[in-house]
């Protein structure tokens, strides 16, 4: 399975941890963990496994891991954009 590298970008600390869409070239990403001891982290690696349909161990994140702009690998197919779209539509 082809590796995707998806550009995001974090808001923790939101009501409800969902995609929210996609702004300039990053996919908006809200979180209600905090940024603290790695949990916000943890939290997205969940919901975009979720999101993109793949075990929790597919989703890597590349580099950001201390910043609100991340660059996440994924083992999986061409459809990752479509599959995060859907997703933003069913929140």
């Amino acid at each position: 399975m082809p590796e995707v590298i998806l550009t995001i970008r974090v808001i923790p600390r939101a009501r409800k941890s969902q995609v929210d869409g996609i702004r300039g070239d990053a996919w908006v990403v809200r979180l209600q963990a905090p940024p603290v001891e790695g949990a916000a982290n943890d939290e997205l690696i969940a919901v975009l496994a979720r999101a993109l349909g793949v075990p929790r161990r597919d989703v890597t994140i590349v580099s950001g891991d201390r910043s609100r702009d991340k660059r996440v690998s994924s083992l999986d197919s061409a459809a990752a954009q479509e599959r995060l779209s859907a997703a933003t539509a069913r929140s």
